[in-house]
């Protein structure tokens, strides 16, 4: 990168903006937000993360040794523990074979899966859309869900907490400090630039499902 050359990171944040504003305005985030869902509503949601992570963090243990996406697989940022423990929280032990994702869901996963293993640029793709909207929002998220679904701890918001991470921030400009190193060309990056938003789409799609869960009225306000 030269030194007037915008930084790859923010290539991504700019050309990935709409996107990511189009995923936090979807109803379902609203109603979450501010706790007027029920506790299915919620749990709803949990079910559908852990299918998602369950695809992304298996693709991580296969770009673990990875030259290029190695170094964004970071144990800290696992979150199939959490979201296990949510669930047994919320739907009881035998939360596995409870599990219903739906169709945005199935896939989503499915597209993880599909590209995920095989090419770096997708995983990190797919990596950076999820791990730093985590630490973004997703931080604020957990609160107001906490708060509002009376969870107390960590019982049943896990998810949301990163016990190993102690500045959120600090990981995060390290993070895009590593994007901004990566050693692509620009056709590698524009695939990586294309995957963020494939990516911002499915997880749209997810919220634009789960949209169901949000009561007549909220719904309708929201139109």
């Amino acid at each position: 990168m030269s030194p007037t050359s915008t930084p790859f990171s923010a290539e991504l944040r700019a050309a990935s903006k709409e996107a990511h504003q189009g995923a936090e305005s979807q109803r379902y985030i609203s109603a979450l937000v501010a706790g007027d869902l029920d506790r299915a509503g919620y749990t709803a949601l949990v079910m559908q993360h852990h299918v998602i992570y369950e695809a992304l963090e298996g693709a991580a243990e296969a770009m673990r040794h990875d030259p290029v996406a190695g170094p964004f697989v970071d144990d800290a940022l696992t979150r199939l523990p959490a979201l296990a423990a949510d669930l047994e929280f919320l739907l009881g032990a035998d939360w596995h074979g409870r599990i219903e994702p739906s169709p945005a869901t199935v896939s989503y996963a499915g597209r993880l899966g599909a590209v995920c293993a095989s090419s770096p640029e997708q995983f990190i793709a797919h990596h950076y859309t999820r791990y730093l909207g985590d630490l973004s929002g997703g931080l604020h998220i957990g609160r107001s869900v906490a708060r509002h679904y009376g969870l107390a701890g960590d019982a049943g918001a896990a998810f949301y907490r990163f016990d190993r991470i102690t500045s959120p921030k600090a990981y995060k400009d390290a993070y895009r400090a590593r994007l901004d190193d990566l050693p692509l060309d620009e056709e590698g990056r524009a695939a990586l630039r294309a995957e963020v938003l494939v990516a911002y789409r499915h997880n749209t799609e997810v919220f634009a499902d789960l949209a169901r869960f949000v009561p007549a009225g909220d719904a309708e306000v929201a139109a």
